[in-house]
């Protein structure tokens, strides 16, 4: 605990008559102050609760063998989102016409996507609209992750958009776009 310590040499005078206080100086034992410390942080880990872990509720249909309740999409409501490797985004509206390839197939990137489904968005009517993501074996799931992001953040309903299986047509594609842009 607390000390005083009396032994310094204070009773010196230092003329006639002339009486000099004592000095005392106090040392202070912090060991109970550690303990304390100590019973604190203990008390306070035991009784907070750990932040929850959140996750993004996703509306994934169901899957329907006998193909009754599938929604007929219009051809010209419809935009498919093919995801790359190296952060690429590849998109065309409506079905892949063979003839037309070289300008019905683009290519961007997540910074220019966005604008794309907001016009997308804008020129079709809210009840044709529907956004096909897709994504190649190469992309990543943060990918995946963003594209739906951006849907959110541009106001697209759930149930305008899902997620399908890419076609071989569609990895060619990407493969030869991949090949002609040098993305490695």
């Amino acid at each position: 605990m607390a000390e005083m310590d009396t032994s310094s040499g204070g009773g010196h005078k230092k003329g006639p008559g002339v009486k000099k206080a004592v000095k005392k100086s106090t040392k202070v034992d912090l060991t109970p102050m550690v303990d304390l410390g100590f019973l604190l942080i203990t008390f306070f880990v035991f009784t907070t609760t750990m932040s929850q872990s959140t996750a993004m509720a996703m509306n994934e249909p169901k899957e329907n063998k006998d193909k009754t309740n599938e929604k007929e999409v219009k051809e010209s409501g419809a935009m498919t989102i093919l995801l790359g490797k190296a952060n690429q985004v590849y998109y065309y509206m409506g079905k892949l016409d063979e003839a037309r390839l070289s300008e019905q197939f683009k290519t961007s990137d997540f910074k220019a996507v966005r604008a794309i489904i907001t016009d997308k968005k804008k020129t079709t009517p809210e009840g044709d609209l529907m956004y096909v993501i897709k994504a190649d074996d190469q992309s990543t799931f943060g990918n995946s992750m963003n594209i739906i992001d951006e849907m959110t953040i541009c106001g697209v309903k759930a149930g305008h958009y899902a997620e399908d299986k890419m076609t071989e047509t569609e990895k060619k594609l990407i493969s030869a776009t991949e090949a002609t842009n040098g993305v490695k």
